[in-house]
C-alpha cells in the first residue's frame, strides 16, 4: 500500500526584516561591548547567507522583552494562528476538509505549551473527535522529517486514512538578551520563524510523491552537539562548532547504505530536499553532494529567503518541489539533522 505526500503549505509570521535592517538593533544590543567584538558580530550577521527572515514578534520585542513568560505567551498565541492558517492552506491544496484528517502530528521545540498545539487545532477547526494525536517536542531541526516518518508508519498500517504534520517554530523567542556567546550570536544570525503543514494519504487514488522508504541514523556520543538548556531566561541554544565536520565524517554512512537498501545510487536521485541548518552546514553538504554531481540550490534559497526555521525549514524546501510539475518516476531524498545527534532520511518517488 502506497503512502503519498499530497500537499505542503507554508505560513509566514507577520513581522519581517531584511538582515541589513536588523543590524541597527544588533548594534544597540552590543552597546558597551568591545569595538572589535562588535565588528565581528556584525560580520557574522552579514555573512550568514540569510538575506531576510520572518518573526512572530518585532525586533523591539526580541531585543527588549527579557521575560521567558512574556516571550512564551507570544509564542503560544502566534504559533496557534500560524499553524491553523498553514493547515487550512494545505487542506485547500489537497481539496480536503479538516474532518478528513485521521491523524495529527504537531512539531515544535522553541516554546512550551500544554495542552499541545494539536489540541487547539482540533478545537478551532472542529476536526474529528476520535482523531489520533502526536505532539513532537524535543527533536529540534530533525522533527519535520521525523513527523512525516511517524505519519507514514501510521498510514502504512491503516489504509484509506489521512494524516497532517504541522511544524511551527519561533527560534527568535529563544534569543538570550544577556548572552554574548558565539552560540547565541550565530543562532540569532541564522534563525528565523515559520510554519508549514504537510498532508499525507494512504488512499490509492490520491496524487503526490510516494514515500518509498525512511530511516533514522543516530550518532554515538554526540548528545552535547545540539539542543537547548532551560534557563530562567528561557531556552538557551546549544550548538557545537563541530557539527559540520561531524556531518561530513558520517555522511557516507548516512546516504549510501540507505540508497543501497533500495537498490539505488546517488546518481539515481533527481532531487535533494535538504534542511539548511546554516551556512557552514550547507557548504559542507554542498561540497559532499557536489562531488557526486548534485546540487542543493533550493536548500540555499530557502536559507537565504527565510533563515533556518528549525523543524519547519525542510518542509519549505519540500514545498518548492511539490509546486513543480515533476516527471513521473523522479526520485528525491529528504534529509535533516537534529539533537541527539541524529539524521532523518526519506526516499520519495514522484
Amino acid at each position: 500500500m502506497a503512502v503519498r505526500i499530497t500537499s505542503v503549505a507554508k505560513q509566514l509570521p507577520e513581522h519581517t526584516r531584511e538582515t541589513k535592517d536588523i543590524l541597527p538593533f544588533v548594534e544597540l544590543w552590543l552597546d558597551g561591548q568591545d569595538e572589535r567584538f562588535k565588528r565581528k558580530v556584525l560580520k557574522i550577521f552579514e555573512n550568514a547567507a540569510v538575506d531576510k527572515r520572518y518573526s512572530i514578534m518585532g525586533p523591539e520585542e526580541v531585543f527588549l522583552k527579557t521575560s521567558f513568560e512574556e516571550k512564551n505567551d507570544i509564542y503560544i498565541r502566534e504559533c496557534i494562528k500560524l499553524a491553523e492558517k498553514s493547515l487550512v492552506k494545505a487542506l485547500d491544496k489537497a481539496s480536503l476538509k479538516a474532518t478528513d484528517i485521521d491523524y495529527i502530528i504537531t512539531v515544535s521545540c522553541t516554546g512550551i505549551m500544554i495542552p499541545s498545539l494539536d489540541a487547539y487545532l482540533i478545537n478551532s477547526l472542529k476536526m474529528k473527535q476520535d482523531i489520533v494525536r502526536l505532539p513532537v517536542t524535543e527533536m529540534g531541526c530533525a522533527a519535520g522529517v521525523s513527523g512525516i516518518i511517524y505519519a507514514k508508519n501510521f498510514l502504512k498500517a491503516n489504509p484509506n486514512k489521512r494524516a497532517a504534520v504541522i511544524a511551527v517554530e519561533s527560534p527568535t523567542a529563544t534569543f538570550q538578551l544577556e548572552d554574548y556567546s558565539m552560540v547565541n550570536i550565530v543562532s540569532a544570525a541564522i534563525f528565523g520563524d515559520g510554519c508549514a503543514s504537510v498532508i499525507l494519504s494512504s488512499y490509492e487514488d490520491e496524487k503526490g510523491p510516494e514515500i518509498k522508504d525512511e530511516a533514522m541514523y543516530h550518532f554515538y556520543d554526540a548528545n552535547h552537539m545540539m539542543g537547548f538548556k532551560l534557563r530562567n531566561t528561557g531556552l538557551q541554544m546549544v550548538l557545537d562548532q563541530s557539527v559540520p565536520q561531524t556531518i561530513a565524517d558520517h555522511f557516507p554512512k548516512i546516504i549510501h547504505p540507505f540508497l543501497e537498501k533500495n537498490n539505488l545510487k546517488i546518481e539515481d536521485i533527481d532531487h535533494l530536499v535538504f534542511h539548511p541548518g546554516g551556512k557552514k552546514i550547507v557548504q559542507t553538504v554542498e561540497d559532499l553532494f557536489g562531488e557526486l554531481g548534485k546540487n542543493i540550490d533550493d536548500t540555499k534559497e530557502v536559507l537565504r529567503l527565510y533563515g533556518n526555521m528549525s523543524s519547519a525549514t525542510v518542509l519549505y524546501v519540500l514545498e518548492r518541489f511539490m509546486d513543480r510539475d515533476l516527471p513521473k518516476g523522479n526520485k528525491g531524498v529528504m534529509l535533516s539533522f537534529g539533537p541527539g545527534f541524529s539524521a532523518q532520511r526519506i526516499l520519495l518517488e514522484w
